[in-house]
């Protein structure tokens, strides 16, 4: 009994990675207005019908494509932080990434743009809220701990500073000049320095290290 349960369980993770690979495909490449169910299925290996029953509804995998973009960029984000040697150039490093994963279009089709026209502001941002905001709310109690940052409550720092990156990753998500992201990036790094408490005898790093890693 505990085997047969095992590969149903096994087989079903299988089925749905296969349908939410098929369907983050063609959501990035047609959006989610013009994909058909019917194709994801068939491109899947399976029926409409297993599609529904997995996710219940074309919106039902879309929120589950969505979901696993939110993470791959909040692990891109972990990525280019944990690859720096102190929690300022953590926080600078892990911020630009935000705005870099933006520029991805497939990240750009599915969850700048339509995630939040399809699943509605609130769902968008509860998402948000769990893989990218509770990352940052750690780096700048880090910072607030170690004096790099002032005392202060850190949920609306949280909420300006993730509200200022959402905004300005939708913008580039419709920007078609190839400067405005080395541009939002050199604005970025300004913000972030103008709420730095430096210390006497601790120098704050050039905006420009970071204006240059954009892209790289």
């Amino acid at each position: 009994m505990g085997t047969t349960s095992r590969t149903k369980a096994e087989q079903r993770r299988e089925s749905m990675t296969a349908l939410i690979a098929e369907g983050r495909r063609m959501f990035a490449q047609d959006g989610f207005a013009a994909v058909n169910l019917n194709e994801v299925a068939r491109a899947a290996g399976m029926t409409k019908g297993a599609l529904y029953h997995h996710f219940g509804s074309k919106t039902g995998l879309f929120r589950a494509v969505v979901e696993q973009v939110q993470r791959d960029v909040a692990d891109r984000v972990a990525a280019a932080a944990d690859a720096e040697g102190d929690p300022w150039s953590q926080l600078l490093a892990g911020c630009q990434a935000f705005l870099t994963a933006g520029s991805d279009p497939e990240v750009q089709r599915i969850m700048l743009l339509d995630g939040p026209t399809v699943l509605g502001w609130q769902e968008w941002r509860a998402m948000d809220e769990t893989y990218s905001a509770r990352h940052l709310t750690e780096a700048l109690t880090a910072l607030m701990q170690d004096g790099t940052l002032g005392e202060q409550p850190v949920g609306p720092l949280t909420r300006l500073l993730s509200g200022a990156m959402n905004e300005t990753a939708l913008w580039l998500a419709q920007s078609t000049d190839p400067s405005d992201l080395a541009d939002a990036s050199a604005a970025l790094t300004r913000l972030l320095e103008g709420i730095r408490q430096v210390s006497p005898g601790r120098a704050a790093p050039p905006p420009s290290d970071q204006r240059h890693r954009v892209g790289s």
